[in-house]
């Protein structure tokens, strides 16, 4: 079933480290078992802040829950990739027991009976791989095959990238990694985005910018003019008196939506045209203008 982490701890999504620190550590002392004893119902609310906590409270986890959302999180994330480098100590820290709180922990969410489970071997050497993608498949999302040499072969992933990822993001290939010894998991594929621009469109955040060159008596009188979108273009009304700089708005048609994230918009730019060179025609009816003062 679908949860939402920042639901679950009671968080705006644009919460700061220290504010969901703070809601988890509330939840945790109202839910922890050593408060509810034989409560299963308080045992399994306990389970779902902490592990919200465990992925809100690491960085790179939730870039990549935000990007994902949580039905493609969890293909990716296994329970165990979501606690992997949790300090126990600090996650459980103050609610009494030190060591005990580790049983816990042990106990709720990788074995039975409140005893610690053996040390699993490491898994194998994480490898990370930059790679650059186009512009619009960045917005847009998609699949992207990359060629990745690993042992001296080269072998084809198929990527899924998801829409709206920035750059800089990193994307995780499960299994990609370094072999290991001791029938361990091998490691995984990090892939750092880096992000090809493009001649017609800019980005920022969600949204998308363009720019939209009007004649002069275009802006002075409103005018219509088509423009680009990801898609096919879109006609829009210029109102008489725009100024340059100004944007007009086209809702829905910016970086594409995801499950946990709208679309965003595209805005088109006004900037008016300055010709370099002017017919007699033009210089004339640019005098009779200049005589009324525009």
């Amino acid at each position: 079933m679908a949860k939402d982490y920042y639901s679950v701890l009671g968080v705006e999504r644009g919460a700061d480290a220290t504010t969901i620190k703070k809601a988890y550590r509330k939840l945790a002392q109202k839910y922890h078992p050593d408060k509810n004893p034989d409560d299963k119902q308080a045992e399994e609310q306990f389970k779902q802040v902490t592990e919200a906590y465990a992925v809100l409270s690491d960085n790179e986890k939730r870039q990549q829950y935000d990007q994902y959302g949580d039905s493609d999180f969890h293909q990716r994330f296994s329970q165990e990739d979501i606690f992997r480098n949790m300090n126990v100590g600090d996650i459980f820290g103050n609610f009494g027991g030190g060591g005990g709180n580790e049983d816990i922990f042990s106990q709720l969410f990788g074995g039975g009976g409140g005893r610690r489970q053996p040390r699993r071997p490491a898994k194998g050497q994480d490898f990370s791989m930059q790679i650059s993608i186009p512009f619009r498949l960045a917005v847009q999302g998609g699949e992207r095959r990359i060629d990745y040499r690993s042992h001296g072969k080269v072998e084809q992933i198929k990527v899924r990238i998801p829409p709206g990822i920035e750059k800089g993001s990193k994307l995780r290939v499960a299994g990609k990694g370094g072999s290991s010894a001791n029938g361990a998991p091998p490691g995984d594929l990090f892939l750092q985005i880096d992000i090809e621009p493009d001649p017609t469109f800019t980005r920022d955040g969600r949204n998308l910018l363009v720019k939209a060159d009007i004649p002069y008596s275009g802006i002075c009188m409103g005018t219509s003019i088509e423009v680009p979108t990801l898609d096919t273009p879109k006609r829009v009304k210029v109102p008489a008196g725009m100024q340059p700089g100004q944007k007009i708005r086209l809702r829905g048609y910016g970086v594409a939506a995801t499950e946990s994230k709208p679309a965003g918009d595209l805005y088109a730019i006004i900037e008016v045209i300055v010709p370099n060179n002017l017919t007699e025609e033009q210089k004339q009816a640019l005098e009779t203008l200049k005589s009324v003062d525009l």
